[in-house]
């Protein structure tokens, strides 16, 4: 192992020297506390390393000891139900050892070392095997069964196999190779800053389904796409979060909070527990791996985090599954690069970020996809990232923000003017986008109905005539404006508190069904054209705004779905009745 002594200490860095064996990324302990580092930078013999505890009281002359294995995270039966720190430390086994504080030095295992799980073989003595194939499977929680694949690099014919309780450590098959006999554990290893491989890639084709209207409906996301959500302080992102976390098409939720205040992380950590999974009636947990960093842990551990929570992800989704991970905030994550960058006195890029800034989001970005796994038979799985980006003062066009949007297909943009007017999601539908509209547009029109995409396209003219006659408003009054413009004011209205407002807090309003969607959408579209109809035959505009079923096409959203039918037809019928009695009354 490579030995060396510390030359200088700068917080989160330290600079040691004797490191000429060590290599870029390998995890070192530095002192006799053995305060787990990463090697970032190395000239000559003399190694930067960037610690993931506090450094307070190291000195120079104190060793430092290369591991000489890059950071890595174990993978295996135990992830589920975790919550770890950004290094992939099991924090309630910590907790068990140090109390509330983090000690420093703590060494504990990832994975328990110390419970049996059923293994289940899938393959026999003789069968020939390369890397992802599923050995046997391992039922992890109630709700996710843990594929056991052939490790990467492994390929031959199983020479043992065997059934029953292991640990993660046992060696539950052994395959012979060309190189020799290979034993394989219910665990592997794998390193964080490296993708995990897999065949090809497929077109975002597939919609995740989120069940959040203006989502769904205006801004959509492709199974293994990539999303951001930008937005100031009080803007909504970690609701958003966890409403995509509690309701988005997933069969695993990877939760990363990169930098978050204490008490917000203390939120998710008691609500996950608690929230009722809609597709299986447990708790959330029962497929959730939490990686909880605050603002208050060593900067240096935020960079880790990201790379830790992604790394389990893609793991899941070798597996067949489908991933949806939530990084909350990438901001500061690209806070800690600047604050290192600038200890290792770097060339500053825009705003103190390194320049580099770009090219590790896109790094980071890039590991999401919908693929065909490794293995002999093809499997797919997806990983959704879905990235909060907190601009200092809301303002995008600070570097992060940026840089975010032009590597991310979707743009949720939060805004703090709907947030003030109490509108949530405060998902700003003039200034927000979605690139996989072209891909997944055809998939809304198959499985949902063919007026799909016409209906949403409807809605969103109607929204931005109603900003253009804004502008008109503002300066001159409703007055000046034609019964035909006033009627397209109140349709855009009734979309906005009607249809856009979604109430997460609500137990029928939180998740609103792709069908359930459309007929929403057919509701307030309806009240338009119809209102325009009687319009043209003579109906007084102010009969037509003030219509009483308007008040029930805007108490549809807490219709429960076995009677949406019947109440759609009812409501219908009632609209067509006053519609035509504001005709009469011209009449």
């Amino acid at each position: 192992m490579s030995k060396g002594i510390i030359k200088k200490v700068a917080g989160p860095l330290v600079i040691a020297s004797g490191m000429r064996d060590a290599n870029m990324f390998d995890v070192v302990r530095v002192s006799e506390q053995r305060l787990i580092g990463e090697i970032i930078e190395i000239h000559g013999d003399e190694a930067s390393i960037q610690v993931y505890e506090e450094t307070s009281g190291l000195g120079p002359g104190e060793p430092v000891e290369s591991m000489e294995v890059p950071l890595s995270v174990e993978l295996g039966p135990g992830l589920i139900r975790s919550i770890y720190d950004g290094i992939q430390r099991p924090l309630d086994d910590i907790m068990k050892i140090s109390g509330n504080n983090l000690k420093r030095g703590v060494e504990v295992a990832s994975l328990r070392r110390d419970i049996k799980w059923d293994f289940v073989p899938t393959k026999q003595v003789g069968d020939a095997v390369e890397t992802g194939d599923i050995l046997g499977t391992v039922q992890e929680t109630i709700v996710v069964e843990q594929r056991i694949m052939v490790p990467y690099g492994i390929k031959g014919t199983v020479k043992e196999i065997k059934a029953g309780a292991f640990t993660v450590e046992e060696v539950v098959a052994v395959i012979a190779t060309a190189e020799g006999d290979k034993e394989v554990t219910l665990m592997q290893k794998w390193p964080v800053r490296r993708g995990r491989p897999y065949k090809r890639k497929l077109p975002p084709a597939t919609p995740l389904v989120t069940g959040q209207r203006v989502v769904d409906t205006f801004f959509p996301i492709a199974k293994g796409g990539v999303a951001a959500v930008p937005g100031p302080f009080g803007s909504g992102k970690t609701v958003i979060q966890h409403q995509l976390a509690k309701w988005a098409e997933a069969d695993i939720v990877v939760y990363i909070g990169c930098g978050e205040r204490g008490n917000e992380m203390t939120d998710v950590l008691n609500e996950f527990p608690e929230l009722k999974d809609p597709k299986t009636g447990q708790s959330l947990m029962e497929r959730t791996v939490l990686i909880a960093n605050t603002s208050d842990m060593p900067v240096a551990a935020r960079e880790a985090s990201i790379y830790t929570g992604i790394t389990i992800a893609e793991y899941f989704r070798d597996m067949g599954y489908s991933v949806a991970l939530m990084a909350d905030s990438t901001s500061r994550w690209a806070e800690a690069l600047r604050e290192m960058s600038g200890r290792l006195e770097e060339m500053p890029g825009e705003e103190g970020y390194p320049a580099y800034l770009g090219s590790r989001l896109a790094q980071f970005y890039e590991r999401a996809g919908h693929v065909i796994n490794l293995g002999s038979e093809e499997r797919e799985g997806a990983l959704s990232v879905i990235g909060a980006v907190s601009p200092p003062g809301g303002d995008i066009s600070e570097p992060v923000s940026q840089a975010t949007l032009r590597i991310v297909k979707v743009f949720w943009g939060l805004d703090s003017a709907l947030a003030y007017k109490r509108h949530f999601p405060a998902i700003n539908w003039l200034n927000s986008y979605s690139l996989y509209l072209d891909n997944v547009g055809p998939w809304f029109e198959q499985a949902v109905s063919e007026d799909w995409m016409v209906n949403r396209q409807k809605m969103m003219s109607l929204l931005q005539e109603e900003a253009n006659l804004e502008e008109i408003v503002k300066m001159v009054g409703m007055d000046a404006l034609s019964a035909g413009d006033r009627l397209k004011m109140e349709a855009a209205r009734s979309i906005r508190e009607d249809f856009l407002h979604q109430n997460s807090f609500h137990d029928v309003d939180t998740y609103t069904s792709l069908k359930k969607q459309l007929l929403m959408m057919r509701l307030v579209l309806a009240y338009y054209e119809k209102a325009t109809g009687a319009l043209a035959n003579g109906a007084p505009i102010k009969a037509l705004l003030n219509l009483p079923v308007r008040e029930k096409i805007g108490r549809y959203k807490y219709v429960v779905e076995e009677h949406l039918d019947a109440e759609y037809a009812a409501v219908i019928e009632t609209l067509e009745n006053e519609i035509a009695e504001a005709v009469g009354k011209e009449g």
